[in-house]
């Protein structure tokens, strides 16, 4: 899949659940979406019940999903993270 997500949101959006979100056995929960880090951190995780995002070394990442509309609302849910936090 070609990157059409800047690295640089994906960040600021995972800093922001981090900051502001309710933590829960290692991993942050805000507005539906969930953050955390694998064992070393040098990936991040965020997802919710439709969509699951792997961003790790080289600012590569791997979205997961079945349907794109599924990819498109997750896309809006962290957008509103990132201008409302």
């Amino acid at each position: 899949m070609k990157n059409d997500v800047e690295s640089k949101f994906l960040l600021s959006v995972f800093d922001k659940i981090r900051q502001h979100g309710k933590a829960v056995n290692r991993q942050y929960q805000l507005e539906g979406i969930t953050a955390y880090t694998d064992h070393d951190g040098y990936t991040l995780f965020i997802e919710d019940s439709l969509v699951n995002l792997r961003f790790g070394f080289h600012n590569k990442y791997i979205f997961e999903y079945d349907k794109e509309e599924h990819k498109v609302a997750f896309l809006k849910k962290l957008t509103y993270i990132d201008s409302t936090y």
